[in-house]
């Protein structure tokens, strides 16, 4: 004969074989939406740039007949990067020493001279103007012939290069682009009416979007100029040192602390996007999954997103938006 207890558990289990959804729906993970103060924020959009970067412009005229680097190469403080046809320079500097040799002969003979009252002083103090005029063309010509080899103002990587090998270079154009990968920071711009809100706590998080990783700043510097036809502000906010997969130029979001508010919180993995549709599955009183539409604010450091609409403190969501609707799916 069965006991009460045995036609329970045949009843639930006949109930479980008709509905196999309802045990996975009762695996699924989930979270409560909770109600928190957290900073509040201003999100504005910025760029990746490094503190220590030189643009290397050639200083004299000549043909580059050696590069060494090219973009992505490390280098170190003082290494040779590029080099220019020194001849004519040499050609130069020849020229000036030959000069210098003979204005100096021509000042010793005429200090002889006028000790011995041969010559008048003004002669004697052309003759010196002369070897002092020689001297200076002669170490102006050494400087440019040093022109000819280009070095790395610090170690670092190439970023760019920006002439290459058998083209000619002249004074002021761009050879190469050496940036220091140990130090970057941030540079967004501010409208003017939101000036004084950031500069009262100067704090910052910074967002990389594509890979949803948040980092401190470890400080924010505002620039003293606004520009005068967007009515900006540029403000730089620093990253610690040696980060690992950041580069100058990339896209990222810094959220500058503006206050305190508190706001209502879901985990980021728990919203499923489908197109126009924002949802999240929200659990009922028997532990079964329904989507329900949402509509959110902006993203917070922690994995966290604002919730605007559509939620309330207390109740619980799904934390796997693809096994929830599953297991809905199943259940039906």
């Amino acid at each position: 004969m069965k006991t009460p207890y045995t036609l329970i558990s045949l009843a639930l289990a006949a109930i479980l074989a008709v509905a196999p959804g309802y045990s996975e729906a009762q695996s699924l993970a989930t979270a409560t939406v909770e109600l928190r103060e957290v900073d509040q924020t201003y999100p504005a959009e910025a760029v990746v740039e490094a503190v220590r970067q030189a643009t290397i412009a050639a200083q004299m005229q000549g043909r580059v007949v050696e590069a060494r680097f090219d973009a992505g190469s490390r280098v170190k403080a003082g290494e040779v990067l590029m080099r220019l046809d020194e001849r004519e320079a040499a050609q130069g500097q020849a020229g000036a020493q030959a000069q210098l040799v003979n204005a100096r002969a021509a000042f010793e003979r005429n200090k002889n001279l006028l000790a011995q009252k041969f010559i008048s002083q003004a002669a004697f103090d052309k003759a010196e103007a002369d070897y002092k005029a020689a001297a200076a063309g002669a170490g102006q010509a050494g400087v440019a012939t040093g022109f000819a080899t280009i070095h790395s103002p610090f170690a670092g990587i190439v970023a760019q290069r920006h002439t290459e090998l058998g083209e000619m270079a002249g004074p002021g154009k761009a050879l190469i682009t050496v940036f220091d990968p140990k130090s970057l920071r941030v540079v967004a711009s501010i409208p003017q009416h939101k000036l004084a809100e950031v500069k009262q706590a100067l704090r910052a998080r910074v967002e990389f979007p594509e890979t949803g990783k948040w980092m401190d700043a470890l400080r924010v510097e505002i620039l003293p100029t606004a520009d005068a036809q967007t009515h900006v502000v540029r403000a730089r906010v620093y990253l610690p040192d040696n980060l690992e997969g950041v580069l100058p130029g990339m896209f990222v979001r810094a959220h500058f602390v503006i206050g305190k508010a508190r706001k209502l919180l879901v985990p980021a993995g728990a919203v499923l996007r489908r197109g126009e549709l924002t949802g999240v599955y929200v659990m009922d009183d028997k532990a079964l999954p329904h989507l329900r539409q949402v509509r959110l604010g902006e993203s917070l450091a922690g994995g966290d997103i604002e919730v605007l609409a559509g939620l309330s403190a207390g109740e619980k969501v799904a934390l796997d938006p693809v096994k929830a609707g599953i297991a809905l799916k199943q259940a039906k």
